[in-house]
């Protein structure tokens, strides 16, 4: 079993990752987190230059972290440059995998057909979930259209999301929703790594 360490850029992430579901993944794929999952409470806690992301990577190194995971928004559209770009601004150390939700990890909701289904009570369907920019602030809308009230709590709608059964496997299906194929592809390798 592999043991690896999380660190991701805020609330709603950690919410995501914190999930029965998301354990239940790690579970299945024989991988087990070394503490609870750091929430660095904004991106630029996550830079090189991040006094406190290197605190906690030795934290997590010295609680028998195999390997290190950090999970962001990319905040912008999806290219190659933009990838490479803030991958180049985030802390690196050996064995750390960086993943990046392409826009937010909001667009991963939005590639959630069942559970915004349920949410919104009626059937839903997003096509290019990340291309929307600012997935949080199209979700607010589409919750005031379908249900007459909008997100006023960001980490309430994550919650309302996972106790509706939101799972980053459901939003990695989706056909375009590629960067949480990625996250669980990446974690897949690490397991895989250690067999």
């Amino acid at each position: 079993m592999v043991r690896i360490g999380i660190i991701v850029e805020g609330d709603c992430e950690r919410i995501v990752l914190k999930s029965i579901a998301f354990r239940n993944y790690l579970a299945l794929k024989k991988i087990e987190l070394v503490d609870d999952i750091i929430n660095m409470g904004g991106k630029g806690n996550l830079t090189q230059s991040s006094k406190r992301m290197l605190s906690q990577v030795q934290t997590l190194r010295d609680l028998g972290a195999d390997h290190i995971v950090v999970l962001r928004d990319l905040d912008e559209p999806e290219s190659l440059e933009s990838v490479a770009r803030i991958k180049a601004e985030i802390q690196r150390a050996d064995n750390m995998s960086v993943c990046l939700a392409i826009q937010e990890l909001e667009a991963w909701f939005l590639a959630d057909s069942a559970t915004l289904s349920i949410l919104f009570n009626t059937a839903f369907y997003c096509e290019k979930p990340q291309i929307i920019n600012k997935p949080a602030i199209h979700l607010s809308e589409l919750r005031m259209t379908y249900i007459q009230r909008g997100i006023s709590d960001k980490k309430g709608f994550a919650s309302a999301m996972i106790n509706n059964g939101f799972t980053i496997e459901r939003a990695a299906v989706h056909p375009n929703c590629p960067s949480a194929r990625y996250f669980l592809s990446t974690l897949q390798t690490i397991a895989s790594a250690t067999i």
